[in-house]
């Protein structure tokens, strides 16, 4: 599966470095997972099975907690058993589409 997330605090001491500070320890918990990750400016995607890719969103959802009393969490999840690689695959497929019009 291929779950993009966002989580962050919705209440901070100071918004601005607070805010990047907590959303930095919780990307920092999605890299040392050791699944395949990416992360952009509105989400974070990570891909395996089900009980990993949940563990890892709930241990960065708890690094953000540990600064605000309270988190937004948003997640959405393409949720395809047998498949793997799916975040380049997808992109590929995307691009190989866009080169035959060219």
């Amino acid at each position: 599966m291929i779950v993009a997330f966002s989580v962050a605090p919705t209440v901070t001491e100071t918004p601005d470095a607070a805010m990047s500070g907590a959303v930095a320890e919780a990307v920092r918990v999605v890299r040392q997972s050791g699944l395949p990750h990416e992360t952009n400016a509105m989400f974070t995607l990570v891909e395996g099975e089900w009980d990993e890719v949940f563990d890892v969103i709930k241990r960065a959802t708890a690094a953000v907690e540990a600064v605000s009393p309270r988190v937004s969490l948003v997640i959405k999840a393409d949720i395809r058993p047998g498949h793997t690689d799916m975040m380049t695959e997808k992109v590929a497929s995307v691009d190989k589409r866009l080169a035959e019009k060219e």
